[in-house]
């Protein structure tokens, strides 16, 4: 076997370990869209770290998952939950909303308007813009 997937096992394996902890932290729903009741899979929004880092994943539903690889099938009232998660402490959090609602503001007037009430760092507005949703 490859060195490459070698530290890919090893990369799972590490982020397979934050699993528990993550359940019990997102209280076995999914952080973005706030479903329960349905498989959660670990998520690491982009950029990717080199190594795992707990503070920089999310569980989230497979749905969810989907959803952000392909932005372009996105519906803007599937994620009405990010008013609310824009306020969260957790900057992930505030960069993943923050990413989201921005590509969803081009076709949707209420997406802009949350942005515009809504008060984020400069550190997390540069960190959404880094990597856009598309």
């Amino acid at each position: 076997m490859g060195r490459g997937y070698e530290e890919n096992r090893v990369r799972l394996g590490i982020l397979q370990s934050f699993g528990k902890d993550l359940a019990r932290w997102a209280k076995s729903t999914c952080e973005l869209s706030g479903v329960k009741g349905v498989p959660l899979a670990i998520y690491e929004p982009p950029p990717v770290p080199k190594s795992p880092d707990f503070n920089r994943c999310f569980l989230l539903s497979e749905d969810t998952i989907a959803s952000l690889s392909k932005p372009s099938l996105l519906n803007a009232d599937d994620w009405r939950r990010l008013s609310e998660l824009i306020w969260s402490e957790l900057p992930l959090q505030q960069v993943m909303s923050y990413r989201i609602l921005d590509f969803l503001s081009k076709n949707h007037d209420w997406c802009s308007a949350i942005l515009e009430e809504t008060y984020v760092d400069d550190e997390v507005i540069a960190d959404a813009r880094a990597v856009p949703i598309i």
